[in-house]
């Protein structure tokens, strides 16, 4: 079982939509169920009406999700059960640190706070105590990877000092609810997998399997996102954006699929997907594409 998890802090561009594609191939090539969850707790970020474009988006390109959509919203109750869990076993500490003092912090948070035990009626955000060991899994694309989150990440946080749950928090609380077992997403996030899977240790939950796609890089090597100011996806030229994506997938669509409906384009995409043609890829361009 499978997901994409987009944020609504604007209509999907085409770096995303790549990844989108992706998710939705593996798990439609191995018979799965593709949900859609919309990551929708940072609230201040999050823009009005993009979720409805997401949606649209999706569903224009042929890309249909099984069930009802799931909101991270409306789990805010999950959320803080599992931060009581780890608070009652002594994985958490309130950090009161300000944004100066991290600012100037290295990296790698030192643990200012982690023995200071600060007063919690002052506010405070909540970080998680880091072992100081390897967390290793395989990723289907990139290999074997080993991360000691003490040394190369520090503690990290679980929910932020505005009382918003951190990402890392909320989807591993989101992946066990749904029964998420593959999760493919782009290569930026794969420094993200160990933390995930070091709370689902604490935690008691299962560990997906995790595959990291390349990302799509602009002209400068940058990824194409919202904070590089990427364009929306044009739904209206469904069709070729399709056989594009798929070939900065590395599938090799036929030519003669360029122009074709979008139900047969996936339906070739699907029966003949390899992604194991990614692997070890990190980025991609869309330059020489075009």
């Amino acid at each position: 079982m499978g997901r994409f998890a987009p944020s609504p802090t604007g209509p999907l561009h085409l770096g995303s939509l790549y990844t989108a594609l992706a998710s939705y191939l593996d798990a439609r090539h191995h018979q799965g169920l593709w949900l859609l969850r919309i990551d929708d707790l940072d609230t201040p970020r999050n823009m009005p009406g993009a979720t409805d474009k997401i949606l649209d988006c999706l569903q224009r390109f042929g890309l249909h999700w099984d069930g009802e959509v799931d909101y991270q919203s409306r789990h805010l109750d999950e959320y803080e059960k599992a931060v009581a869990v780890l608070q009652n076993e002594q994985q958490l500490y309130p950090c009161t640190c300000s944004r100066r003092l991290l600012a100037n912090a290295p990296l790698i948070y030192p643990g200012y706070c982690r023995d200071k035990h600060p007063a919690t009626n002052s506010p405070h955000a909540l970080r998680v105590k880091t072992a100081d060991a390897p967390v290793a899994f395989v990723d289907a694309l990139q290999g074997e990877i080993s991360e000691n989150l003490a040394t190369q990440h520090g503690d990290f946080i679980v929910k932020r000092k505005d009382g918003i749950f951190a990402y890392q928090m909320a989807v591993v609380v989101d992946d066990y609810r749904q029964g998420i077992t593959h999760v493919v997403r782009g290569y930026d996030l794969l420094d993200s997998t160990p933390k995930q899977l070091y709370l689902q240790s604490l935690l008691s939950h299962p560990s997906p399997s995790y595959m990291h796609i390349p990302l799509i890089v602009d002209r400068d090597g940058n990824k194409l996102s919202k904070q590089t100011r990427a364009e929306a996806v044009n739904t209206a030229l469904a069709g070729p954006t399709l056989f594009l994506l798929l070939t900065l997938l590395e599938q090799n669509p036929p030519l003669d699929l360029r122009l074709a409906p979008i139900d047969s384009i996936l339906e070739w995409a699907i029966a003949h997907w390899q992604v194991e043609r990614l692997a070890k890829i990190q980025t991609v361009s869309d330059l020489k594409h075009h």
